[in-house]
């Protein structure tokens, strides 16, 4: 019979010799999953002795994060803008450098001047991009699409979760094939915009488990943000707004400059994200073109 304080160091312990990045962490979402707590509450329960099922899931789950599966993954759920989004290997991680491009999206006068403004979400994943727009701007109408069905399931069941099913349209076309031209006041993405190569130097945590269609922006990574810049020009409205999250290690905000100013896009910034890194780039398509 064991703690939870016990089998938490023991975990961490196991994970850490396994070589797993904040081990102790991993460890403590794994039993606030199974405890259906917050983590920050288990230190409040270090005493409590736990019952052989929970151990046995403890165990289980331990193990799968110790051949580097995300955590996420793992549990099943990861919370973005304090919401819960189921999570699995259908789609890409919700990461906390993607709210901040929720934030630009939220702060824009397209969405704080308009009535019933019409946003599209570009490469949708968990729809937690799409969802959280659709939470927090009820007047919004919101499209997300994807080329990934899988990734559009795990969407769609993310939106049932939150009740926002009714909120979101989501699927699986070009835009030139499910929009009239010119009716889009909000284009947001975050797409895939590692350069190939790079994909195969990554984390094994990420490039074993997460899917390669996310991540991979060809040659040079930029394959998919021009292709969404080109999609830009025809859905959105003269006045309407692109943001996108691209790759600071990559310097990409600079190439993504060029190819907006050449396509009409005015008032093109970057945007730092926690780190002070270049992530995010915002543009709004001339009036007139």
């Amino acid at each position: 019979m064991k703690t939870l304080g016990e089998i938490l160091r023991l975990s961490h312990e196991f994970l850490a010799t396994k070589g797993i990045a904040e081990s102790r962490l991993a460890a403590e979402y794994l039993a606030a999953r199974l405890l259906k707590c917050k983590r920050l509450e288990l230190p409040l329960r270090h005493g409590e002795v736990l019952a052989e099922p929970l151990v046995e899931a403890m165990r289980r789950g331990v193990k799968r994060v110790a051949t580097g599966e995300p955590v996420q993954y793992v549990i099943g759920c990861w919370e973005f803008r304090g919401r819960s989004f189921l999570t699995d290997r259908r789609a890409l991680i919700p990461r906390p450098e993607t709210e901040q491009l929720v934030d630009l999206v939220l702060r824009s006068r397209q969405i704080r001047e308009g009535e019933h403004p019409r946003v599209v979400d570009v490469g949708t994943g968990t729809g937690c991009i799409a969802l959280s727009i659709a939470a927090e701007c009820p007047n919004a109408k919101v499209l997300a699409t994807d080329v990934s069905e899988e990734a559009l399931s795990l969407a769609r069941d993310n939106a049932d979760r939150l009740g926002l099913a009714h909120r979101v349209t989501f699927v699986s076309a070009s835009l030139d094939d499910i929009l009239e031209p010119a009716t889009v006041d909000i284009l947001v993405s975050n797409p895939p915009y590692i350069p190939s190569k790079a994909v195969d130097a990554l984390s094994p945590t990420v490039r074993d488990f997460e899917p390669r269609l996310a991540l991979d922006g060809g040659e040079d990574g930029m394959d998919i943000l021009n292709a969404i810049a080109e999609e830009a020009t025809f859905a959105l409205r003269g006045g309407g707004a692109l943001f996108l999250e691209l790759s600071a290690e990559h310097a990409q905000a600079h190439a993504m400059t060029r190819t907006l100013t050449e396509l009409g896009f005015e008032q093109i910034a970057p945007h730092r994200d926690f780190n002070n890194a270049e992530r995010f780039l915002s543009a709004t398509l001339a009036e007139g073109l």
